[in-house]
Order: C-alpha cells, then structure tokens, then sequence
C-alpha cells in the first residue's frame, strides 16, 4: 500500500493552492509595476522604491488570501500581517540568498545565471516556504493542527 506525500485531514486542496498561486500573481503584479513607477517617474532610489513596492504587495497577498484563499479561517487583527509579512521576508531573504550562493559562492556570475538562481530557484523555494508559512502559522483552519509537512 502506498501513501500519497499529501493525503488526510492537513492535505492542501486544489482550491487552496490555486487560491495562493493567483493571489501571488497579483502582488507579484503590484510589486512589479509600483517598483517600476516608483523607480521611474517618481524618482526614489533603487532601496526606498523596492521596500515600498514590497509593503504594498504584501498588503494585497495578505488581503487576498484573507478574503479568498482562507476565507473561512478567523485570523483577525495586527497579529496575524505581521506574522505573514515576517514570513514574506524569510521567502525575500531565501531568494536572496539563491543568487548569492549562486553569483558569489559558485561563481556563476551571468546575467542568465543570475535570473535562474534569484528568479526561477529562488522563486520556487521562496513560495514552498511562503506557502508554508502562511498556510501554518497565519491561517490555521480549525481542525487542521500544524502544517502540510506533518
């Protein structure tokens, strides 16, 4: 008898995942273009621009995932954006340190290189993790006790 790596009562449903996969899209959208206007037209330095850009675009994945993705969760008030922007942060930090490992400790220092380690693997890392975390530490369903992993 084989056991599926997602199966019983802590097993991510289509919907959920679907859910986190558009509401991702959206902020990676927001992100995007707030950082491009904020870098452009508006004239902010490069730091300034992406912090902005990133706030916002948590504001709208916490936002989205509240009103859709995890609708039927009670996470309420300060506490839980907190914890989702804190772990939106580890997800940065893990593309982060994708491209240095990348460009600095395996001396792969092309552009392509570059884009593949920050954009394409530490990307996929970045959204298990953040998955992860939102799905067991900002909205817990009830009857589901810790994460997917368990």
């Amino acid at each position: 008898m084989t056991t599926r790596a997602w199966s019983g009562p802590t097993a991510p449903c289509r919907r959920e995942l679907l859910g986190f996969a558009t509401v991702g899209l959206l902020a990676y959208a927001v992100d995007l273009a707030l950082f491009t206007y904020l870098r452009g037209p508006a004239g902010l330095g490069p730091l300034t621009a992406k912090a902005l850009s990133f706030v916002a675009a948590c504001s709208v994945a916490y936002a989205g995932n509240a009103l859709g993705t995890y609708r039927g969760t009670r996470a309420r008030g300060l506490r839980p954006f907190a914890v989702f922007f804190l772990v939106n942060l580890a997800g940065a930090a893990v593309q982060l340190l994708c491209l240095v490992v990348s460009h600095y400790g395996l001396g792969l220092t092309s552009q392509r290189a570059d884009t593949v380690s920050g954009a394409v693997v530490g990307m996929a890392l970045a959204t298990i993790l953040r998955f992860w975390g939102t799905r067991t530490w900002v909205f817990r369903a009830e009857g589901r006790v810790g994460s997917w992993t368990g």
